[in-house]
């Protein structure tokens, strides 16, 4: 069992940038995936991005060249930098890990861009 708590969520104007971060209860490896997707009202869960060891990063085409994914595997921990915020980006954000064939989830963080 592994729980992920997320932080950094808010709400935030056209072009600006947050941080989120999701730190896992227990230690992973380095080389299970960890990652985040999103999914806004009416909407389906999507990808935003993940990364694990001896790979690069995979992003969804809508966030490419503005969020950044990294990771401090010393803290299981995974972050999301979000530059260039748009209005379509307002969604929830969902951090999660994979381990031994199970997914697990965050709790979601709300991130709101808006004027």
């Amino acid at each position: 069992q592994v729980e992920l708590v997320e932080s950094g969520g808010g709400l935030v104007q056209p072009g600006g940038s947050l941080r989120l971060s999701c730190a896992a209860s227990r230690t992973v490896f380095s080389s299970v995936p960890m990652g985040w997707y999103r999914q806004a009202p009416g909407k389906e869960r999507e990808l935003v991005a993940r990364i694990r060891s001896g790979r690069y990063p995979d992003y969804g085409d809508y966030v490419q060249g503005r969020f950044t994914i990294s990771r401090d595997n010393s803290k299981s921990t995974v972050y999301l930098q979000m530059n260039s915020l748009e209005l379509e980006d307002t969604s929830v954000y969902y951090c999660y890990v994979r381990v031994e064939g199970q997914n697990y989830w965050g709790q979601g963080a709300q991130v709101t861009v808006s004027s």
